[in-house]
């Protein structure tokens, strides 16, 4: 009796039968990934796609996309038709990051600049691939105006400086010497500095204020995540 002969399979053909290779996950992919996970740990609900986008500066077709990519390569699994239905399903391996550190900005007297020697408190060490090549500094945020970015009481936020921004940017405002920070409305001949807390009321900037934008939050730092600092700034 002659044995059945065992055919055998390429790679390619092994991989088709077996489970799909996971593909190399992107620097925007992984940020989407934490802030999805973030959110999670500290709402106990996913976020929306908008949510998502708001939180990490970019538009919501933006986000879809990312997370569509993370459901392609197995990291996360969503059901249609519901808004918050994303759910971790395969974790990240862990990346080596390099640090490098941030100045904490404490008081800012008015007329002072902004990252002037007597203002620093401390630093905050962070993803050098979140900084780049900008000066960029970070303030601890006290209040709940924000929490529907992700960003809570005691929270650190990282701040790009600039002078200008975008309808839509979060940033951190000066009024007179107080600094804020708040989403940038900007229609038509009216500017507001709105919260992301129903509880809140925007800010509506009038010609006589005394207003000027130090810069655009890149980035959130938990405070469970962060040695506590002075410096704090009114969200």
């Amino acid at each position: 009796m002659v044995a059945p002969v065992k055919e055998e399979m390429n790679p390619s053909e092994r991989r088709k039968r077996g489970r799909p290779p996971v593909g190399k996950i992107s620097s925007p992919q992984r940020k989407a990934f934490a802030a999805i996970r973030s959110h999670l740990a500290h709402r106990g609900f996913p976020p929306t796609v908008q949510e998502l986008g708001e939180i990490l500066g970019m538009a919501t077709s933006s986000a879809h996309e990312l997370v569509s990519q993370l459901v392609r390569k197995g990291y996360l699994r969503r059901e249609a038709g519901k808004a918050r239905s994303l759910e971790v399903v395969r974790q990240l391996d862990p990346e080596v990051a390099h640090l490098v550190p941030v100045p904490i900005v404490g008081v800012v007297a008015a007329g002072r600049p902004l990252l002037a020697v007597e203002n620093i408190v401390g630093e905050l060490l962070v993803d050098a691939r979140l900084v780049g090549r900008a000066r960029c500094f970070a303030l601890a945020v006290a209040g709940d105006s924000m929490v529907r970015a992700g960003i809570g009481d005691g929270d650190y936020v990282v701040v790009r400086q600039q002078q200008v921004a975008e309808n839509g940017d979060i940033v951190v405002a000066l009024l007179g010497d107080e600094a804020t920070v708040k989403r940038l409305s900007i229609a038509e001949e009216r500017i507001e500095l709105r919260p992301e807390n129903p509880h809140h009321r925007p800010i509506v900037l009038r010609p006589e204020d005394e207003f000027r934008i130090q810069g655009k939050v890149i980035g959130v730092r938990r405070y469970a995540e962060s040695d506590h600092a002075e410096g704090s700034r009114r969200s």
